[in-house]
């Protein structure tokens, strides 16, 4: 079956127009289109690229899901932007029911940890930290970058969030993180992005709590943009670009001056996840056993739905 076949099977009857302005960009490579565990969609008419996550396991950033961002970023670079195909807005949501991303591959760092093998947990964290920062340069595109939660985003899936310059949440999707529960704490830019955006007083709170926050929590802390009804997020985000895109030029400026005011370096956000990577060898026995009756249970949830 053809890229644009399964497309429509995958973002359902409403999204059909997405499918047939795709067809009509040939520029588009097929790559971006048939990535393992990456949706890609191309809307012509606001000059959109809509990705969804589609996890073939427990929806984490696995390591194939990394080497998808990974690729999507590098195609994305190569193929958009000014005397390429036009590209104004970039969203990602998630294919997963009730999950928008339950975070880092903790099957993963329980062996590597096992192992003793710190080189293999900095690797995976730099690989994070990588997407992470690029993430917030909009890969020196003049686009908006929009995060669209429809359910849980935990642990890492919270962090990537944070470096998009809008989160549009339906009211019943949850945040947190809840690394604290087994000994660690989020270590792919929760310190370096909450810090600057809250302050580092609440991201101290936000990190040490273990809660879970509700969408209007993190709307009224400022973290979220706006929220929609739950089943409505696809709705407001592309009401949201229809009312950005006249005042597109001012936005993105905007955003890029309060990244420069951040100052946030890939050499910070490398040196935290190798504090986490340290961290996490000190791990006793009973925590790697709390980390793993989490990813069980997080199984459960996404085998269930």
């Amino acid at each position: 079956m053809d890229s644009s076949a399964n497309s429509v099977m995958s973002f359902g009857n409403s999204e059909e127009s997405l499918v047939a302005e795709s067809s009509l960009h040939a520029g588009i490579p097929d790559e971006l289109l048939s990535l393992d565990e990456l949706d890609v969609l191309y809307d012509g008419e606001f000059q959109t690229l809509w990705s969804y996550m589609r996890p073939a396991g427990r929806p984490s950033f696995t390591p194939t899901m990394l080497r998808d961002f990974e690729n999507w970023q590098r195609l994305i670079s190569a193929d958009f932007g000014p005397g390429k195909i036009p590209l104004r807005y970039l969203v990602l949501g998630s294919r997963a029911p009730g999950v928008f991303c339950f975070g880092g591959d903790l099957t993963l760092f329980h062996r590597l940890i096992a192992e003793r093998n710190r080189t293999g947990l900095v690797h995976y964290g730099h690989r994070c930290c990588e997407i992470l920062h690029r993430n917030i340069q909009t890969l020196e595109i003049p686009m908006l970058t929009i995060g669209l939660v429809e359910g849980a985003a935990l642990g890492g899936g919270f962090e990537a969030l944070l470096s998009f310059d809008y989160i549009i949440a339906e009211r019943g999707a949850t945040f947190g993180l809840p690394e604290v529960m087994f000994g660690l704490f989020p270590g792919m830019g929760a310190h370096a992005l909450l810090s600057r955006k809250l302050g580092s007083a609440m991201a101290d709170r936000l990190i040490m709590s273990n809660q879970t926050y509700s969408a209007q929590q993190m709307y009224d802390l400022g973290i979220v943009h706006q929220l929609a009804e739950n089943g409505q997020g696809l709705d407001a985000t592309r009401e949201f670009i229809k009312r950005s895109d006249r005042r597109h030029g001012g936005l993105v400026n905007s955003r890029r001056a309060t990244k420069a005011v951040w100052k946030l370096e890939l050499s910070e956000l490398n040196r935290i996840t190798e504090l986490w990577a340290d961290a996490a060898l000190q791990l006793r026995e009973q925590d790697l056993k709390v980390m793993t009756r989490l990813a069980a249970a997080q199984q459960r949830l996404a085998d269930a739905a």
